[in-house]
């Protein structure tokens, strides 16, 4: 057997054992974008969002998260926030959320949890493509009317739905 097939004989047996594997559910930091005094101050791009500066019982999307293979980073209202020992927020801690992606809705298996080692228990059974941001719509409406502002608030992002956990029932959204 030739050096070339042996080298691609192993290639195809190597490849043919891996799984594909997806960052989705990964723990990860919400952050946001650094001002320019921070950026002055030595600061990197974006700025880790603390407990304190997110509201309770919301949905929050982040965009930059350098921890995610797509930079996104979301918390849905049902995910656990940082706790002090006595149970009241810790307002200082790093806010986390998980690792997400976009997605079309209604497309099946779209948001699977491949890997759940550091995802939070709950969250593989509950993950589903859905609407996090405005609607269709309004996100259309207001690229429209500026481009500008659109760009630096959603960057390139042009549909609401991401890979995040289907809300519990009866908990509103």
């Amino acid at each position: 057997m030739s050096m070339r097939a042996a080298l691609l004989v192993s290639t195809a047996l190597l490849l043919g054992g891996c799984s594909v594997s997806s960052e989705i559910g990964k723990k990860c930091n919400l952050v946001r974008k650094a001002t320019p005094e921070e950026l002055a101050a030595g600061s990197d791009k974006t700025v880790d969002l603390l407990e304190g500066e997110i509201a309770d019982r919301q949905d929050f999307i982040s965009f930059g998260a350098p921890l995610c293979e797509d930079l996104i980073c979301v918390r849905d209202q049902d995910f656990p926030r940082a706790r002090n020992p006595d149970g009241s927020l810790n307002e200082s801690a790093a806010a986390e959320g998980y690792c997400s992606k976009p997605c079309v809705d209604g497309a099946a298996n779209a948001c699977e949890v491949t890997d759940t080692s550091d995802v939070e228990p709950n969250l593989p059974g509950r993950m589903s493509c859905r609407s996090l941001l405005l609607d269709q719509e309004t996100l259309n409406q207001l690229r429209a009317s500026d481009e500008g502002f659109y760009r630096n608030t959603f960057g390139e992002n042009n549909s609401p739905f991401f890979c995040a956990g289907a809300l519990n029932s009866g908990t509103g959204g």
